[in-house]
């Protein structure tokens, strides 16, 4: 029997049917992803299932002493209350009922035999049992355990933690209830890579049923077992994860497009035949009249796929072959050293993605690389002709007070893009802004709508230089998948701080990440390349360093051996096969360097990925595989070399 459901659910807002007829459906032990356009009403379904809202019509069955928990977005704290505290609300249905149990247990201790007595007592057996089932005669423990598990210091202040932290601060609220259904609204906003990678696993873990909202497809890859999209007011239903939606999907948008396309030509040939007027009336078919009428009706309520985003970025005059050009750079706040000794060179072309935890200075290392910041130390060098455009996360760009056609083109009516000038409504319209809405000021928009806007004020600007600070913040999947088609085509240059992993790995073509203490280095390719290039030199200089520190313990900790064994250790010789072995090692070392000094070369500029993505991978692996291959014959040279001395 399924945990949660709704039937024929309806939910209107204005003239828009964000729920037509719909069906939904939990299981337990299900982790459900919703996924859909900005709008679609998403979040609204997710409250619909929390029990905050109703829809217009339809049935809503769900199991008795069902446990739900909602986790919204931006979850509100009071910033003075302590971590435990905030935590502990979580239980506060829990702990009203303990506190109810105690003055029941005072009253009757204090009240004669009698109707109250009995009463009293049957209240108290009731809230007992209730306690056992929850077992919040723990909760002490419980609030703990949790905050153990999920790395939060309960003595810490809610206002003193990052974005980042609250997010954690959150799940923990939600999971010291032990729900039957977890509800998460944009689960890994704020979270930086580390903290995404948690959340999957503590996620997967989970015995609840979970249902929640994300347009981060990596996520969805790794946590959903089915994806729900909402689909102009249609709740369908793919099983498992989100490269498997992806599939199903455009295999029935194509058999839904030739459905439309025979059914529009059999009512183009209805309305041939009805034009035709006596020879109609002649026939007296009636009923073909009636189907005729009925399919005019079918065609008007047919609700066509959301148009897409209409990108198209403007393309400045050409910058100077270099960009940008770093030489041990160095850059401190107080004490705090952000970047250390950095040096690289930003050519014309380079689309570079910035990556590391929250606070470890990558938008600091952006305005260093553009000469927005001066270093401690160091020297940074522009290039001729940067025409940048900067997308803030923080969205600080957007006047709340300015209606959007003001914001996209203040005191016009006319946008110029790529030498072409187009109408400002227009314009808006080919970022799904409907006309009704250019003189609607910027505080009525959502989140996913800010960022749209914002796309669209950046791209109607020349530019040469697209710097993108968190972009993909709230915008929904098919958007996403369009600015990576703009970006990869994009001729200038990109400087990119993303959390989406999947939008590094398409877009970039090298990553700069942050190694701590300000440390940063640069890796080729993208999201998944740095992370095994970067697993590999940890192993390579964890094997170093344990090679290092067998060299210098000290001599006097060896065995002492006999004269005898001396003697015996002086006449190992090598056998033949070895003796050839030695021979060929160096010139098998030789050949792998020459080979992974090419290989280098070859990636070097990045190009590989844009020409040939599968060869750039390829050699990136090879690349990765020939230090193992080095590792392995240096440390056989090493023995054979002692054996033989």
């Amino acid at each position: 029997m399924s945990l949660y459901s709704i039937t024929g659910a309806q939910l209107a807002f204005g003239h828009v049917a964000l729920l037509d007829h719909a069906d939904f459906s939990l299981e337990a032990g299900e982790r459900v992803g919703l996924i859909g356009r900005n709008g679609a009403g998403k979040s609204s379904l997710l409250k619909i299932v929390a029990g905050l809202t109703k829809p217009d019509d339809g049935l809503v069955t769900r199991q008795q002493e069902l446990s739900t928990v909602y986790v919204p977005q931006e979850p509100e704290f009071d910033a003075d209350v302590s971590v435990f505290d905030t935590v502990a609300a979580g239980l506060v249905d829990a702990r009203a009922h303990l506190d109810e149990y105690d003055a029941v247990a005072h009253r009757l201790a204090e009240t004669p035999e009698g109707a109250e007595h009995d009463a009293l007592l049957a209240r108290m057996n009731a809230l007992q049992s209730s306690l056992d089932a929850t077992d919040a005669w723990n909760w002490r423990t419980r609030v703990s355990t949790t905050l153990a598990q999920i790395g939060l210091d309960g003595e810490a202040r809610v206002g003193a933690l990052s974005g980042g932290m609250q997010k954690r601060v959150a799940l923990a609220r939600a999971l010291v209830v032990q729900p039957d259904v977890l509800l998460l609204d944009e689960p890994t906003n704020h979270l930086d890579f580390d903290g995404i990678r948690w959340l999957e696993e503590l996620l997967a873990a989970q015995r609840a049923g979970l249902f929640f909202i994300t347009h981060d497809r990596a996520f969805l890859d790794r946590v959903a077992t089915r994806i729900v999209e909402l689909d102009r007011g249609r709740l369908l239903s793919y099983p498992g994860n989100f490269s498997a939606y992806q599939t199903r999907k455009a295999q029935q948008l194509e058999v839904e497009r030739v459905e439309n396309d025979k059914f529009d030509k059999l009512l183009a040939q209805e309305e041939v035949w009805i034009r035709k007027g006596v020879e109609a009336r002649r026939t007296r078919s009636v009923g073909r009249i009636a189907r005729l009428v009925q399919m005019r009706r079918e065609q008007a309520e047919r609700r066509s796929v959301q148009g897409n985003v209409k990108l198209d970025v403007g393309q400045g005059e050409r910058s100077g072959k270099i960009v940008a050009e770093l030489t041990d750079v160095t850059k401190r706040y107080g004490v705090r050293t952000v970047v250390n000794r950095f040096s690289t060179t930003v050519m014309r072309g380079d689309k570079i993605g910035f990556v590391g935890p929250n606070g470890a200075g990558k938008t600091t290392l952006l305005k260093l690389i553009l000469g927005a910041l001066a270093p401690d130390e160091g020297t940074v060098r522009v290039g001729t002709n940067p025409q940048v455009a900067y997308f803030d996360q923080m969205r600080s760009q957007l006047d709340q007070e300015k209606s959007l056609a003001d914001t996209i083109s203040p005191g016009s009516d006319w946008v110029e893009v790529n030498g072409t000038k187009k109408h400002v409504m227009s314009y808006l319209g080919d970022f799904l802004f409907a006309p009704e809405r250019a003189r609607s000021p910027v505080k009525s928009l959502s989140g996913g709508e800010r960022n749209r806007l914002l796309l669209a004020r950046l791209f109607a600007r020349p530019a040469n230089v697209l710097v993108l600070d968190e972009p993909t913040n709230d915008l929904d999947i098919p958007t996403l998948e369009l600015l990576e088609e703009l970006l990869t085509d994009y001729e200038g240059t990109v400087l990119l701080v993303s959390h989406d992993r999947a939008f590094l790995d398409n877009v970039v073509t090298s990553v700069i990440a942050s190694e701590g203490a300000g440390n940063w280095r640069e890796y080729v390719g993208g999201f998944t390349d740095w992370q095994v290039q970067s697993e590999r030199s940890q192993q390579i200089a964890e094997q170093a360093a344990a090679k290092d520190a067998a060299k210098e313990a000290p001599k006097d900790a060896a065995p002492k051996e006999s004269a005898a064994g001396r003697n015996a250790q002086r006449t190992v010789k090598l056998s033949f096969k070895e003796q050839r072995e030695l021979e060929a090692l160096p010139g098998k070392i030789a050949a792998l360097e020459a080979e992974q000094k090419t290989i280098g070369a070859q990636l070097e500029d990045g190009s590989i990925f844009a020409k040939d993505p599968q060869e750039g991978a390829r050699l990136t692996e090879r690349y990765a595989a020939i230090d193992d291959h080095l590792l392995a014959a240096l440390e056989r040279w090493e023995e054979l070399e002692a054996k033989r001395k």
